[in-house]
């Protein structure tokens, strides 16, 4: 049975990560220590380099593309941007802590969005639009490796949603330039809409091996 492999990628490290400020949608490129520690972790870390890359579209992630998987055949995806926070972009959890707004906010919920920001159901939706397209691209290309280098947010709702083991999103979380390693068969997508997590990227840890019998089981 044919595998496809799929890496996902956190952007590195921006200012604005740096002093924790929210920055969804908003377009930052990595900061100067940001790139440089890509560039430490390349000389630590073995990335392998893929068949394709799939980006989101925000500078960040295009400059993590370029020195993680330099001169690789790349395609920005849009649904594969982080979430549009609204009135919160580039504001600090001390700015908001104290307003009813981030109160209401923090309580959770697909449809609790921050004010004039995208709900987390819309989030969830626009993370099963990419998988369809990369799957089915791999699946018609012919395509085993490939690399996805997106969002932190975004890693967590794919994951978390469409991988097995069923964990939470913040077991998915995943520091700047690593994430993890998926395997997806043809028939695992179509009949449970689910990938087997394979482990962190790059390897430190292994996530606890999982049995494709349990995929039925677990995906409901």
């Amino acid at each position: 049975m044919k595998g496809y492999r799929i890496t996902f990628i956190r952007h590195g490290m921006t200012e604005a990560n740096a002093d924790g400020r929210y920055i969804g949608i908003t377009d930052l490129p990595l900061s100067s220590e940001g790139a440089q520690a890509l560039y430490d972790k390349l000389e630590k870390y073995e990335y392998p380099p893929a068949q394709k890359v799939y980006t989101s579209p925000l500078k960040r992630c295009k400059q993590t593309v370029s020195i993680l998987q330099p001169n690789r055949l790349t395609v920005e995806l849009p649904e594969l941007v982080e979430m549009d926070f609204g009135d919160f972009e580039n504001k600090k959890v001390s700015d908001l802590m104290d307003t009813d707004e981030y109160k209401a906010f923090i309580k959770g919920g697909l449809d609790n969005p921050p004010p004039g920001g995208e709900s987390l159901r819309s989030v969830v939706n626009r993370c099963y639009k990419a998988l369809q397209i990369i799957i089915s691209d791999m699946m018609y290309e012919g395509l085993t490796n490939v690399c996805v280098v997106t969002h932190g947010g975004i890693i967590m709702n794919m994951l978390s949603c469409f991988g097995v083991p069923k964990r939470s999103p913040m077991d998915y979380s995943c520091d700047f330039g690593e994430g993890f390693e998926v395997i997806v068969t043809a028939s695992m997508w179509q009949r449970s809409e689910a990938f087997e997590v394979l482990g962190t990227y790059p390897a430190h840890e292994q996530v606890q091996p999982y049995s494709f019998a349990d995929i039925d089981r677990d995906a409901d």
